[in-house]
This record gives C-alpha cells, structure tokens and sequence, in this order.
C-alpha cells in the first residue's frame, strides 16, 4: 500500500477491467517514472472519448457520428447481418477482411446468473432492423461460451419464422493446436464443423 494519492491512482487502474493489482500498480509507475509521458494528453483524450463516442443508432457499434462508418458505407451488403455481442467483436471480425455485410452489437449475452435477460439485449432493435425483408442472412457471431450459446440459440428461435437464413460462425480447432490437447466440445464441434476438400 502507498500512500495517499498514489493508492488512489493504482485503485482507479485496479477497477478496470483485466488490470489485476499488479499491473495497475505498474501502470501507475510507469506514468510516474517517465518524465517524457504526457499525461494531459492522456487526460484529454479519456474526457474526449466520453463527450464525442456514441453507439451507433442502427448497429450498436462505437461511432462518432449518429451513425458508424460501416453502417454509412455504401459498399457493404445490406443483405447480410452479422450479430455479435460486443463493439469489440466487431473490431476482431474487421480485421479479418471477410465479411461485408453489416453488423447488429446486441451489448452483452443471456446471463441469467448475471441477471442479463434478453429484455437487457438490443434484440428489439434487431427485429426492427429485419422487419423491412431486405436482409436474406443472420450470421450468429455470439461467444462460443454458455452465454453466447444461449444467446445464439434463442436468436434462432426467435429467427426461425422470419423466412431468413440463420447460420452460426462455425468452432472448432485453432490453427497451429494439436489435437491431444484440444477438449472435448471443441472436438465434437471441429467434427460437426467439418468441410469437404
């Protein structure tokens, strides 16, 4: 423990989320033993963030503006969506340069221990979005966990009467893994997840 100001300034890194004691404690440090560190503009940018980002009024996703620059672009398919749970996921699905359609950030995953119902989901906003008839694909990109799987599997029933394809990002064996150490279910999935060559 230290005192004062400087225990105030680890706990705040502390309360972020995946910062361990730790690493806010090296956080905390490293911004007081670098003279060359500018903390102003550090500052500045967290209070900008707050005031300029917004979620998108379509998507969900971080945006600037009203809307985001993938719902503005007119060069994305507007008959595939791709539903995810965090603005993050969208990030991670970006950098791949596969897909694109659009995108519908529902802001978490069913979670009843965590108290998370699909009320608490932008799922209303979904249906809205697919109410017009011009998306042909729902492409489910929820977390392979218990929520995610939960989430997706209530989506599709909830998709099924909607005469629109609904498909699940397919899970299985990482690049580069060996199969003795792979778990079970990630097994069976590569199994069911299998393509013909």
């Amino acid at each position: 423990m230290y005192d004062g100001i400087v225990q105030e300034l680890i706990d705040e890194f502390g309360r972020l989320p995946g910062i361990g004691p730790k690493s806010a404690q090296r956080i905390a440090f490293h911004i007081l033993q670098t003279p060359s560190f500018d903390v102003k503009r550090l500052a500045e940018l967290l209070t900008e963030v707050r005031e300029r980002v917004r979620f998108c009024e379509i998507c969900g996703n971080v945006a600037e503006q009203e809307r985001c620059a993938i719902c503005r672009d007119p060069r994305r398919n507007t008959a595939l969506i791709c539903v995810v749970e965090d603005a993050k996921d969208v990030a991670a699905i970006e950098r791949t340069r596969e897909f694109r359609g659009l995108y519908h950030v529902l802001g978490g995953a069913i979670s009843p221990i965590a108290g998370v119902g699909p009320d608490d989901l932008r799922i209303a906003q979904l249906m809205t979005r697919l109410a017009d008839g011009t998306v042909q694909e729902v492409i489910l990109a929820t977390n392979p966990n218990l929520e995610g799987e939960a989430t997706a599997s209530y989506l599709s029933r909830l998709l099924v009467s909607m005469q629109i394809t609904v498909s699940r990002l397919a899970s299985g064996l990482p690049v580069g893994g060996d199969l003795e150490y792979a778990d079970e279910v990630t097994l069976g999935r590569a199994f069911e997840g299998r393509r013909v060559l």
